[in-house]
């Protein structure tokens, strides 16, 4: 099994690793277009406005412009400490220990706007891009990265089961039929529900830690719920997609 997260736009800065080198990342058909996009960022670093314009940022986080421009000298991070936020302080992989870390980090996969795919122990480095942002002159990045990611992708999910936790605009990177897909959504006392925002990625990031550490090895979408809902977790399936419901 893979669960597959998204990235986050903030990252952990710093690190302990060897400068960027993309021949140690896997999936190595993506490399061309890793590269492509690095030193696209680099170049893009040099132009303040321009950058702030294309990430999407304000003056105040130009911090992330100096990410990009150090991105081939920068210290790397293991793809899965190297992200924060909400779905990552759910998940705290730093918390899991012994053989649950080590089913974690073989199951762990983070789709990534300037990497495509990585898994867990992929070392990189600190850096802004997002699936939205629109480099100059170039096409939008779904349209780059779709013919590139989604057969790594298929050959994934053809030897195993793969849960996609990504955002919209992260699963239009590369499209994925066949993965086990979840939303979550609030209860009201009445009995309505809406689709929640901000705490949808907290119990995402729950639900993935649930997933990376069980002993147990799920092969579809029954086996899935099964596992979150032994862990508290109100899950409902259909086929292939899942719900989390929380109250609201």
């Amino acid at each position: 099994m893979i669960v597959l997260l998204p990235p986050s736009e903030t990252k952990r800065p710093g690190g302990e690793g060897p400068p960027l080198r993309l021949e140690a990342l896997g999936s190595p058909t993506l490399g061309p277009l890793r590269d492509a996009l690095v030193d696209e960022l680099i170049t893009l670093a040099a132009d303040r406005p321009a950058s702030r314009q294309a990430l999407g940022i304000s003056a105040s986080q130009e911090g992330e412009i100096d990410r990009n421009a150090a991105l081939r000298s920068a210290p790397t991070l293991p793809a899965i400490t190297r992200y924060t936020g909400v779905l990552y302080d759910a998940l705290d992989i730093g918390s899991v220990r012994g053989a649950g870390a080590a089913r974690a980090r073989a199951r762990l996969a983070v789709c990534s706007a300037l990497f495509g795919l990585l898994r867990a122990e992929d070392p990189v480095p600190a850096y802004r891009l997002s699936a939205t942002s629109r480099l100059p002159g170039q096409p939008t990045l779904s349209s780059r990265w779709r013919p590139l990611l989604e057969p790594v992708l298929a050959d994934l999910s053809a030897s195993q089961l793969v849960v996609d936790l990504r955002s919209g605009s992260y699963a239009a990177l590369g499209r994925l039929p066949g993965a086990v897909r979840v939303e979550v959504v609030a209860e009201h006392s009445d009995g309505r529900r809406t689709v929640v925002s901000h705490f949808n990625k907290a119990h995402k990031g729950r639900l993935a830690r649930v997933l990376a550490t069980t002993r147990s090895e799920p092969a579809d979408a029954a086996a899935i719920a099964a596992v979150a809902r032994r862990s508290g977790m109100r899950v409902e399936r259909r086929d292939n997609d899942l719900t989390v419901v929380i109250a609201a």
